[in-house]
């Protein structure tokens, strides 16, 4: 067929060519064409190649015949091929966390060290925990005329609750302070010895306190913590304190409308004042509400709020209205590198006897108590993080009305027969409208696990209106902290602070009140180190430093503290 189609093919192109030849010529002939016989195809015979083809060799080898045997000996074999095992990464040995430790040191001074905390797992969700600590000193500064031990000793339990959305807690503990008006004005340095020893310097302090906390997620009511707490001394004295905190967030569009309540109830009374005339007894009521519109993207977060307040004074039937910006931006201009953040802030702060107390734990159990209300402060900076550097700048503007500022109090008497607080040893709060301009510094550097360093510090001018400095605030506040890890088992940390010149005020029970010498406290710089070792991964050893440059400066005014102070002990890890 393939044959046929050719021969057609060749026909048909002849025929073509002849034809386009032929009317290329003006004058067209005639041929005849004779057929002599018709084209009869035909189909060749195929053939098929064998596949064992017939060889017509001359010499044809006949094949051997091959016989061959193998001679098998059986061999007794006990190899057993074991089974291959994917290669796994080597991983570092995990660190054993333990639920409970206690450290116990000793030192001069006759300083006393002791913490014992425990953690029970009650369930997978449940946590309890107890926590107790003590540190005392039996005292001997140089030149002092009065006893300056002192004690503190805090016992507190815990309980938590995780949930899937929900967790809660519990806290409640008791406290027992100790300490001793030992800082006598130096005209006593004449005064007999019967005299100073019917001085009864020692006071203490005992309260105990009971909160609680819970958040939930995915809810308009975020959080919330409730504390009551109470604190009496050795003048039947007493303070009885209630704050709750709750927290609401409702989302609106690309928004955020937050709301903070703070209900803040405070009731106490002093036995007597210093004059010894009458009691004081003090009793407030502040509410406040701050709603606060949030917006958050990749770089920009906002809040814009207001704070309103209603403080009601009980004892002498007058009641306060507030009102306080609560406005805060923050912009990124390179990542984390670089954040500019400002705003403005106030608030009302109730001050109370226990906050004034941990301050100061040598005041009188004779001071009027009331708020502070910090109408404004203004505040702008920067901030942020390069690789192991960090930093934060920051200005500042306030003002606060009632602010309370620590002043010694006026020595009754160089007789004997008073309280031992009346010998000018004692301190008292005054309240004082002050502006104040603030300049915040800090830097950290952290290279690795094993080294870190940072320094802060503070700058600050205070402006009064009727007292004649700020009593007993530092212009200038500076510290330096580093933490450093030597081998594998020896640690330690190092920190150093500065602060800078007070100034108070001391009354001579010679001259009349009203003349009172201004006292310049020299600034002073307090250096601290500390090394342990871990003698095994639940024992270690420890000693510590502090005051190492044997400075008795004095923190308060006729108050000097311990000189180089050395205390060394051990810490043990351990479940039960």
């Amino acid at each position: 067929m393939k044959n046929i189609q050719i021969k057609y093919l060749a026909v048909l192109l002849l025929l073509a060519f002849n034809f386009s030849y032929a009317q290329e010529k003006e004058e067209l002939g005639t041929e005849v064409v004779n057929i002599v016989k018709p084209y009869s195809p035909t189909i060749s015979d195929a053939f098929k190649v064998r596949e064992t083809p017939i060889l017509n060799d001359s010499t044809n080898t006949e094949k051997k015949e091959v016989n061959y045997s193998i001679f098998s000996v059986p061999v007794a074999s006990t190899f057993t091929p074991a089974k291959g095992k994917a290669t796994a990464v080597e991983k570092a040995k995990p660190v054993k966390l333990y639920d409970n430790y206690a450290t116990l040191g000793f030192g001069n001074y006759t300083n006393i060290l002791a913490e014992l905390y425990s953690n029970f797992e009650i369930s997978r969700t449940d946590n309890f925990g107890v926590f107790f600590k003590h540190n005392s000193s039996q005292g001997g500064i140089d030149g002092l005329r009065l006893d300056d031990k002192f004690l503190d000793t805090k016992l507190e339990g815990n309980y938590t609750s995780r949930q899937k959305d929900m967790t809660y807690g519990i806290k409640a503990g008791i406290e027992h302070q100790l300490y001793n008006w030992y800082g006598l004005p130096s005209f006593y340095d004449g005064a007999s010895n019967e005299v100073i020893n019917s001085i009864d310097s020692k006071h203490s302090y005992f309260g105990g306190f009971a909160s609680g906390s819970i958040s939930i997620e995915d809810s308009y009511f975020d959080s919330a913590t409730a504390n009551i707490r109470y604190l009496g001394d050795s003048f039947s004295s007493s303070e009885f304190n209630i704050v709750i905190l709750p927290k609401f967030s409702f989302p609106i569009m690309d928004y955020t409308l937050n709301v903070d309540v703070d209900i803040d109830y405070l009731n106490g009374k002093f036995d007597k004042n210093y004059t010894n005339t009458s009691d004081i007894k003090y009793s407030f009521l502040n509410a406040g509400v701050t709603p606060s519109f949030d917006y958050v993207t990749d770089d920009l977060s906002v809040s814009i709020g207001i704070a309103g307040y209603i403080s009601a004074d009980s004892e002498n039937s007058n009641t306060n209205f507030y009102i306080y910006p609560k406005v805060k931006a923050s912009y990124r201009l390179m990542e984390e590198q670089a954040i500019v953040y400002g705003g403005v802030d106030g608030g009302l702060t109730q001050n109370t006897y226990y906050d004034f107390k941990e301050k100061n734990p040598f005041i009188s159990p004779t001071m009027y108590i009331a708020p502070t209300s910090q109408q404004y402060n203004g505040f702008a900076g920067i901030k942020g993080k390069m690789d192991a550097f960090g930093y934060n700048l920051k200005a500042s503007y306030g003002k606060e009305n009632d602010k309370a500022l620590f002043v010694l109090n006026l020595s009754r008497t160089t007789n004997s027969g008073y309280e031992g607080y009346e010998y000018g040893n004692s301190f008292n709060v005054v309240y004082d409208d002050v502006n104040t301009v603030a300049i915040f510094g800090e830097m950290n550097f952290e290279t690795s696990e094993n080294f870190s360093i940072g320094v802060k510090g503070t700058f600050s001018s205070y402006d009064t209106k009727n007292q004649e400095e700020a009593w007993n605030l530092p212009t200038i506040e500076a510290s330096i902290f580093s933490e450093f890890n030597i081998t594998e088992k020896l640690y330690g940390g190092v920190s150093i602070f500065y602060v800078g010149e007070r100034k108070d005020l001391q009354y001579n029970p010679f001259f009349p009140t009203s003349f009172a010498n201004e006292v310049i406290l020299d600034s002073y710089i307090d250096a601290n180190v500390y090394f342990g070792y871990r003698f095994t991964d639940q024992l270690s050893f420890f000693i510590k430093g502090n005051n190492l440059f044997g400075d008795d400066y004095q923190k308060w005014a006729n108050y000097p503290v311990q000189g180089i102070q050395v205390l060394g002990g051990a810490s043990y890890k351990f479940d039960w």
